[in-house]
């Protein structure tokens, strides 16, 4: 059976990628190529304090996702909501199979595909099996 979810948790200096099925994972771990050092801003000074993203480093990432039915994007801070907007820009089609962003410390592997299958399998119990109801007939 193909890995139909997937989980991504990133921060500025790596990324776990998990794909899974009910019965198998897959792990891909990808190091940034410019890792994130904390830019604090001055008074005075030029620039607003940020450090720039590592387009590559999003790029696989995202290659990393493609092909999961739906996936999962945490992680702490705010290089997630970095690699979402990238991801906006320069891949719409894995923006349609993003489930949710959510905040996520730094879990275990193991909390993490934990964590993970508890959100497919609520959000699979949240959406209809089929189109007949019990007790109803099919329109």
């Amino acid at each position: 059976m193909p890995h139909s979810h997937a989980v991504a948790w990133l921060d500025f200096k790596e990324a776990h990628v998990f794909r899974f099925s009910p019965d198998d994972v897959q792990k891909e771990r990808i190091q940034a190529h410019t890792p994130f050092r904390k830019v604090h801003h001055k008074a005075g000074a030029i620039g607003a304090g940020h450090a720039h993203s590592d387009s590559e480093f999003f790029k696989q990432i995202a290659e990393a996702l493609h092909g999961a039915t739906e996936w999962l994007l945490v992680g702490p801070g705010h290089a997630k909501n970095d690699f979402l907007h990238h991801i906006e820009a320069h891949d719409p089609a894995l923006k349609e199979s993003l489930a949710a962003v959510e905040p996520m410390d730094h879990p275990t592997d193991g909390q993490l595909i934990e964590s993970a299958r508890a959100f497919f399998k609520a959000a699979d119990r949240m959406r209809p099996n089929s189109p007949a109801v019990p007790g109803q007939s099919p329109a």
